[in-house]
C-alpha cells in the first residue's frame, strides 16, 4: 500500500507551503454544474490520512472519470497543482491539473477530519503595530481602463510588471480561469492571449455594432473573452496574440458551444469598467495554446456544427478556386485532404488569404483549434475566422503523426469520411464515371450533387469565353459598353473608364464511357488554360494566332475532376448544368491505389 502523505493537506492549504508530489487517497468525486459530456466539472475529495479536502479537477482529466480510473478509494499523486487565494475571505481553491494513478485501496485509509479551506492564520495580538514614520505611497498602477492608456510619469507602461490592485490598495491577488463562476464579481485573471479574431460587424433586432474575440489561457485551462462595441475599438488593436495580461472586471455567462471549442462552461464579456494590464516579466509559467485533439475517425461520432481541435497529416491538396457568395462577393476556397493514424481522411476547407497562401508540399502537419464539423458530403471540416491553424506545430503529438506517416501511412490504403475530393489521389470516397453519373440521375433531386471523375479535356470553346467585368476587387459584374470608350457597372451604379477581364470557359471532358459538357468559372478556367484572364484577354485583343494556340495546346490533357450537377430551369425547360468545381493534375501514385482498391472489392465479389 503507498503512504499517503500525511500532514500535506495542512501544508498546502493552510500554511501555503508548496509540497512536491503529495500521494493522497481519493474519498469522493462529485460532477458539479449542470453540463454534461466533455465540459462536465468534478470536485474530489482527497485525504491525507490525517485531514480531507475538497479539489477541483482539471478538465482536462475528465477522460479519468469517464474511463472509471478515477473511483472512491484510489491512490493518487498530484503531479501538478495549482492552489490560489480568493479574494479577501482567503478561501483556497485547489485545482489539479497533471496527477497519477498509483493503485486502488480497498478501505479508507486513518481517520481524516475535514479540513476548512480558510486560511487559519494564529489571531493577530491585540497591539497592532505603530505606524511607519515615513510611509512609501503606492505607485501608480499601470493599465488600459475603458481604453485609456495611463502611463506612470518616467516608465515604460510595457516595461512594468505592476498588477492591477484592490480598493484597499493592495495587489489583486490572480484566480485560476477554471475556478470562475457567474456568482463572483471581484476577480483578477493572469492568462496568455491565445488567439484573437479579427473585428467582425453584426446587426440584429436589438441593434448594430461590431465585436472581436479573444482565447485566454493559464495553467488551470482556457476561456474566451469577447469585447463589444465601444470595448471592441478601445481594446482590439492593444490586446496582442501571446503576451500575458491581468484582466478584471468583466462579467460571466455560459459559453456558446455552437461557436468555440474552449474546454469551459463559461465565457468572459468586457464591460465598461474592465481593466487590462500588460504582463512582461514572470510569465513562462503562463502556457501557450491548449488543445483538445479529436481523431478523424472519432468524427462521425458528432453533431453537425460541432466545433472542436483536430490534428492530421495533409494528404493531397486541391486548387485554390473561387465561390460567389450571396452578396455576391468572390471568395477564395480551398479543400486538402488530412489523415492521421486511425486511417481515416477528412476534408477540411480553407477559406480566403488561407486558402490562397496554403502549401501543403511534404505532407504538412496540421493542427486546427476550433474547426467546425459539417455534413455536407459525409463528414468535413471548415475554417472559420475564430479558428487558428497551426502547421507542423512544435508538440508531441505531431511529431509522432510525422513519423507515422511517413514510415507507415504513405503507403497504406484509407477510407475518407468525406464525399468531395480534396486532390488528385484516390481518397475521395465520391468517385463515379459517367456512366455511374447517368444511371444514378445525380443532380436530378432538390440540392445539388458534388461528385469526382478521372477525364480528358476534349474541346474548349473560345466563343464567348471572356467578359469586361468591373475593376472594383469585390464586384465582378459584366459591364455595359456605352460606346465611348466608358464602361457601365449597374451594380455599383458607377461608369469608367477601365475593366478587368473574367473567364467563363466551358468544356468538353470525357471519359471512357461518356462525355459531357461542364462550366468553368476563372480560376478553374486559368488552370486548364495555363495563364490569367488578363493576359488571354489582350492575346484576344492583340494576336488571334497566339490567343487560339492557347486552346490547342490545353486540349487532350487528363485531370481529377470535382464536378457540381444541378437541374435548372431556363426558359420553362429543365436542363442539367455541370459546372467544375477545381480540376487538379492526377497523383497516379494516390489513383492507382484507389483502382487496386475497387479491383480488389471485384473480386471479393
Amino acid at each position: 500500500m503507498n503512504q499517503l502523505s500525511s500532514g500535506a493537506l495542512k501544508e498546502i492549504s493552510v500554511d501555503s507551503k508548496h509540497v512536491d508530489k503529495p500521494i493522497f487517497q481519493l474519498l469522493a468525486l462529485k460532477k458539479i454544474g449542470a453540463n454534461s459530456g466533455t465540459n462536465d466539472r468534478y470536485r474530489l475529495l482527497l485525504s491525507d490520512g490525517e485531514h480531507s479536502y475538497s479539489a477541483m479537477l482539471g478538465t482536462q482529466l475528465n477522460s479519468l472519470v469517464s474511463d472509471n480510473k478515477l473511483q472512491s478509494k484510489t491512490i493518487i499523486q498530484l503531479d501538478k497543482y495549482i492552489c490560489n487565494t480568493i479574494g479577501e475571505t482567503n478561501k483556497k481553491v485547489m485545482i489539479i491539473l497533471e496527477v497519477s494513478i498509483l493503485s486502488q485501496a480497498k478501505e479508507k485509509i486513518g481517520n481524516p477530519v475535514p479540513l476548512s479551506s480558510t486560511n487559519q492564520q494564529s489571531a493577530p495580538s491585540a497591539q497592532a503595530p505603530p505606524p511607519a514614520q515615513n510611509p512609501v505611497p503606492n505607485k501608480p498602477v499601470p493599465k488600459f481602463q475603458g481604453g485609456n492608456l495611463n502611463k506612470p510619469a518616467g516608465g515604460s507602461f510595457y516595461g512594468s510588471n505592476n498588477t492591477p490592485t484592490t480598493p484597499g490598495g493592495t495587489p489583486a491577488v490572480a484566480r485560476p480561469i477554471a475556478s470562475l463562476t457567474p456568482y463572483q464579481n471581484r476577480w483578477t485573471i493572469k492568462a496568455r492571449v491565445t488567439n484573437k479574431t479579427p473585428i467582425r460587424k453584426w446587426n440584429n433586432a436589438r441593434g448594430e455594432g461590431q465585436l472581436f474575440s479573444m482565447d485566454l489561457v493559464d495553467q488551470s485551462g482556457e476561456i474566451r473573452a469577447t469585447a463589444f462595441k465601444e470595448q471592441c475599438i478601445k481594446f482590439h488593436d492593444l490586446i496582442q496574440v501571446d503576451k500575458v495580461y491581468m484582466i478584471s472586471k468583466c462579467s460571466l455567462k455560459p459559453a456558446n458551444k455552437h461557436f468555440t471549442s474552449i474546454d469551459n462552461d463559461y465565457e468572459m464579456s468586457f464591460t465598461y469598467d474592465t481593466v487590462v494590464t500588460p504582463v512582461e516579466e514572470d510569465t513562462e509559467e503562463i502556457p501557450g495554446m491548449l488543445f483538445n485533439f479529436r481523431k478523424i475517425g472519432e468524427l462521425e461520432n458528432f453533431e453537425k456544427d460541432t466545433i472542436l481541435d483536430v490534428i492530421g497529416v495533409v494528404k493531397s491538396t486541391g486548387e485554390c478556386s473561387t465561390i460567389m457568395t450571396r452578396n455576391s462577393q468572390e471568395v477564395a476556397k480551398r479543400d486538402i485532404q488530412l489523415v492521421d493514424d486511425s486511417e481515416q481522411i477528412v476534408n477540411l476547407t480553407l477559406w480566403r488569404d488561407q486558402a490562397e497562401n496554403f502549401d501543403g508540399s511534404n505532407n504538412p502537419v496540421m493542427a486546427i483549434k476550433g474547426a467546425k464539423l459539417s455534413d455536407f458530403g459525409g463528414r468535413s471540416l471548415t475554417i472559420s475566422s475564430a479558428s487558428v491553424m497551426q502547421i507542423n506545430p512544435d508538440i508531441p503529438r505531431a511529431h509522432q503523426l510525422k513519423g507515422w506517416y511517413d514510415n507507415v501511412g504513405c503507403s497504406k490504403e484509407m477510407q475518407s469520411i468525406s464525399k468531395g475530393g480534396g486532390g488528385g489521389g484516390g481518397g475521395s470516397a465520391n468517385w463515379f464515371n459517367l456512366h455511374e453519373v447517368n444511371s444514378q440521375n445525380l443532380g436530378k433531386s432538390e440540392k445539388a450533387d458534388y461528385y469526382t471523375m478521372k477525364g480528358t479535356i476534349m474541346f474548349l470553346k473560345k466563343e464567348n469565353c471572356l467578359y469586361k467585368a468591373c475593376p472594383e476587387a469585390e464586384c465582378n459584374k459584366k459591364l455595359v459598353d456605352n460606346g465611348d470608350n466608358t464602361y457601365r457597372c449597374e451594380k455599383c451604379s458607377k461608369t469608367c473608364s477601365n475593366y478587368k477581364y473574367r473567364l467563363i470557359l466551358s468544356a468538353h471532358i470525357a471519359d471512357c464511357h461518356s462525355s459531357l459538357w461542364a462550366t468553368c468559372f476563372q480560376d478553374t478556367a486559368e488552370g486548364l488554360l495555363g495563364q490569367k484572364a488578363e493576359y488571354i484577354g489582350k492575346l484576344k485583343e492583340d494576336d488571334d494566332e497566339a490567343f487560339n494556340a492557347l486552346f490547342e495546346v490545353a486540349r487532350c490533357k487528363s485531370y481529377i475532376f470535382k464536378m457540381r450537377a444541378k437541374m435548372e430551369t431556363f426558359n420553362e425547360e429543365a436542363r442539367m448544368k455541370t459546372t467544375c468545381v477545381n480540376a487538379t493534375a492526377i497523383d497516379y501514385k494516390d489513383y492507382s491505389q484507389r483502382i487496386i482498391s475497387e479491383i480488389n472489392k471485384l473480386s471479393i465479389m
